[in-house]
């Protein structure tokens, strides 16, 4: 066998040249895998949101428009208005929602925090249990009425038993997460039983719980007593949640619920059976079927599960927040818990991080039209938009020039350096057997490692050895 034979069978295929993108592998990590994420996009979408939040708030400030009058004789004077407007606006929102650095107390600084986390907290609860409904396939737009139901069995079973502190709470909490459930079953077991949209079912279903609690809240069983409004009566303090940090925070024992919820919903989809099913259902109802999954029971089992996480949610703000039920429980919870999945992509620990931001946009808003005159509605607005942005991740993508996951993972299946090499060398072989030297092989072919018979007049026993 020949020298070159002989080295170029023993020889390692050469490797891509470093730096060089068309030689990773398909389970290599590069920063267009992260650019390519549905995180980034997420991100990203918050962020152009923003913007053009930003934007509207400067084309209706009014020093903006004056000095947008002379913007051609000093356009520096229109630059800085705008600056200082945006800027302004934004500083409150993080003021009312983070930390107000402009408070004499540290008390008084973190209070916009325990505000967000007061307002997120059901928040999340409800946003959890749609969640769980679109990845089980369903598109529950009903917590708001699963909501109510909860925070109506929770306020009467709180106002008109009297129990032992914790056992009562423990109830409360019980008789809430039912409420919610038994509203939402209905939906799953109708949409079973008769194969009726659950879109249509919820809706109605919103408006019969809106009107039944009206209806209650104006009589004995549930009305306050000597009160014409419909209000209920106080939940005693043995229904209630505990503070979490003194009386200087209105922040109760509900968000640690809601992170026990967060870590029950990551559970139930990713560790457990009826997870799984869930998830199974909701990815192809009739390969799970196949399977051996009860579809119809899935769908009660999903709604069931999402209605009771939407009454626990009611529950915190009667037993938490508003420490006593009126008709305006709900408020506009069951639809924000909507633009909270979504944003969060129907996965837990998103859907925490989502609740959290959303909260903190509703108590900064606050201040922010406070000190600044800037609508609260700009607030509605970035929701909408990020609502919009996470809805057509190829727009965002498109925007910002960022790889699309299934082109990037295309073309390195496609990239012949990530394949074997073996063709391009047997063809990169003359026909004596000698390699083509390294810069006449063509991409893919590695030099020197053609099958090539050896030459009998230089074949030593070593090289027969190393052969075999």
């Amino acid at each position: 066998m020949s020298a070159a034979t002989t080295e170029s069978t023993t020889a390692p295929v050469p490797g891509p040249k470093p730096g060089g993108t068309a030689g990773r592998t398909t389970g290599g990590f590069s920063m267009r895998d992260v650019l390519a994420g549905n995180g980034t996009v997420t991100v990203l979408a918050i962020v152009l949101s923003l913007v053009i939040s930003a934007l509207l708030i400067v084309f209706t400030d009014e020093d903006v428009i004056e000095s947008a009058g002379y913007l051609f004789a000093r356009p520096g004077d229109t630059l800085a208005a705008a600056w200082a407007a945006v800027s302004s606006a934004y500083a409150a929102l993080f003021r009312g929602a983070v930390f107000n650095y402009r408070a004499d107390t540290f008390s008084q600084g973190i209070y916009p925090l325990m505000e967000s986390l007061t307002v997120a907290t059901p928040l999340i609860i409800i946003s959890l249990g749609i969640a769980i409904s679109f990845r089980s396939g369903l598109f529950n737009i009903g917590g708001q009425g699963q909501m109510i139901f909860g925070a109506m069995f929770a306020t009467w079973f709180g106002v008109h038993l009297q129990l032992p502190l914790g056992l009562h709470l423990i109830l409360v909490l019980v008789m809430g997460i039912l409420g919610g459930a038994l509203w939402g079953a209905v939906v799953g077991f109708l949409k079973a039983l008769t194969g009726a949209h659950e879109v249509i079912l919820t809706i109605m279903l919103n408006y019969v719980a809106i009107h039944l609690v009206t209806y209650l809240l104006y009589t004995p069983v549930l009305q306050r007593e000597g009160s014409t409004n419909p209000v209920s009566d106080f939940l005693p303090a043995s229904a209630r949640f505990p503070l979490l940090f003194g009386d200087s925070f209105r922040l109760n024992w509900g968000f640690v619920v809601a992170l026990l919820a967060t870590v029950f919903a990551w559970w139930l989809m990713q560790r457990s059976t009826i997870g799984f099913q869930l998830r199974a259902v909701g990815a192809n109802p009739d390969a799970a079927r196949t399977a051996g999954v009860s579809v119809k029971g899935m769908y009660v089992v999903a709604m069931a599960v999402s209605g009771g996480l939407a009454g626990l949610a009611g529950m915190s703000q009667v037993a938490g927040t508003e420490k006593m039920l009126n008709t305006d429980v709900a408020g506009s919870f069951g639809f924000d818990a909507i633009t909270v999945a979504l944003l969060g992509r129907s996965n837990p620990i998103g859907v925490f991080g989502a609740g959290l931001l959303f909260g903190a946009l509703r108590a900064g808003g606050v201040t922010m039209q406070t000190e600044t005159g800037v609508p609260i509605d700009i607030v509605l607005i970035i929701q909408s938009m990020i609502v919009l942005f996470i809805a057509a991740p190829p727009l965002v993508r498109l925007i910002f020039r960022l790889p699309a996951p299934g082109a990037l993972q295309a073309r390195r299946t496609a990239d012949p350096v990530t394949q074997p090499a073996l063709a391009g060398a047997a063809a990169a072989t003359t026909a004596d057997g000698h390699a083509v030297p390294s810069d006449t092989a063509g991409i893919g072919e590695s030099p020197g490692t053609g099958d090539a018979e050896p030459d009998s007049a230089s074949t030593t026993p070593d090289a027969e050895g190393e052969q075999r």
